[in-house]
């Protein structure tokens, strides 16, 4: 018996077609998934305390050396200035984000 022109293996070329785009929409699904995925993750980064932490000590670091290198007095002690004002930032931005939405 040989398969008409509207007949695959499978069946009608509609059916075919049809096999494919639910093939093609559940691929977007998953690619779509793993993107929320990965862009929950990015926003629990940025808004985590080991970032705001790390950013801060770094900042302090960084900090105490340049005022090490240029021979400030107490440069330890004043490099706490830029890294509590770091934190300060970010504890006072979900503040004024409310704000701002409203």
């Amino acid at each position: 018996m040989t398969k008409g022109f509207l007949m695959t293996s499978t069946g009608t070329w509609a059916q075919e077609i049809c096999n494919n785009l639910d093939m093609d929409i559940e691929k977007e699904i998953a690619e779509i998934k793993e993107r929320n995925r990965r862009v929950e993750m990015d926003k629990a980064w940025e808004t985590s305390w080991t970032r705001r932490l790390f950013v801060a000590a770094v900042t302090y670091v960084a900090a105490g050396i340049w005022l090490v290198m240029i021979h400030d007095s107490s440069p330890w002690l004043k490099a706490l200035i830029p890294a509590s004002a770091y934190l300060f930032s970010t504890l006072s931005l979900p503040v004024l984000k409310s704000w701002w939405q409203k």
